[in-house]
């Protein structure tokens, strides 16, 4: 698994880019940049973005119900950015567990999911 995170601080915006598959640890490491972020800012957006993305093992899968759970109210919009059908409809699943506002871009619109982040 690989997660690189970049935290935009002006724009309050984590971009996420991830590849294999996600496990309890990856939260782990990607949380605390989260949670700084919302301190500074109170709400976040942010970019995910899955290049050969393999989805989650299951100790990711309960962490992620609970990242949802902890942070349904401190991020306003997810662009999510991939490669394939599941992904999309990944997506869409995520939308009643969240209070923010989720959209799927493919791999060639990354720069509309940005965009569409930096609109109001």
């Amino acid at each position: 698994m690989t997660i690189n995170l970049s935290e935009h601080l002006t724009s309050s915006l984590l971009e996420v880019r991830v590849s294999g598959k996600l496990s309890a640890e990856d939260y782990r490491q990607f949380e605390p940049a989260v949670v700084s972020l919302i301190e500074q800012a109170e709400k976040i957006d942010i970019l995910f973005v899955m290049h050969d993305f393999h989805g989650w093992d299951l100790g990711g899968i309960w962490e992620d119900i609970q990242f949802a759970t902890r942070h349904c109210s401190d991020i306003n919009k997810i662009a999510m950015v991939g490669e394939t059908a599941w992904e999309k409809w990944m997506s869409m699943i995520c939308r009643p567990f969240t209070m923010s506002s989720i959209r799927y871009f493919s791999a060639d619109q990354e720069s509309d999911a940005r965009d569409w982040l930096a609109e109001s």
